[in-house]
């Protein structure tokens, strides 16, 4: 039986018991939880640095969002106030749209 000892989505049990394979599972911890969602959050940023092409792609960023989805609740928020957040920082700062590289500033 292989081992995966990592963090998977809440119906992959009953997707492993439809195929009529055994499992065992167990329930985190907050700490656990929080450590291991960002494992998780580290391998599908992984598999989206290796997608090979936009369908790839969106797909592994629909995994981060659901990541980001759970640890902005673990941190007391909801998406809608994340998204405040984000917002309020692009007005600050800006956004990526115009893909501006920095290369130097110079000190006085």
């Amino acid at each position: 039986m292989p081992i995966h000892n990592k963090l998977v989505r809440d119906r992959i049990p009953e997707i492993i018991e439809k195929a009529g394979k055994t499992f065992h599972t167990r329930t985190l911890d907050e700490a656990e939880y929080q450590t291991e969602l960002k494992k998780k959050m580290h391998e599908e940023l992984k598999e989206y640095e290796e997608a090979l092409n936009d369908k790839e792609a969106l797909e592994e960023l629909s995994d981060l969002l659901e990541l980001i989805k759970a640890a902005t609740a673990i941190h007391g928020a909801t998406l809608e106030e994340l998204e405040t957040l984000r917002q309020e920082k692009a007005d600050k700062r800006g956004g990526f749209e115009e893909r501006i590289y920095l290369i130097e500033v110079e000190d006085d």
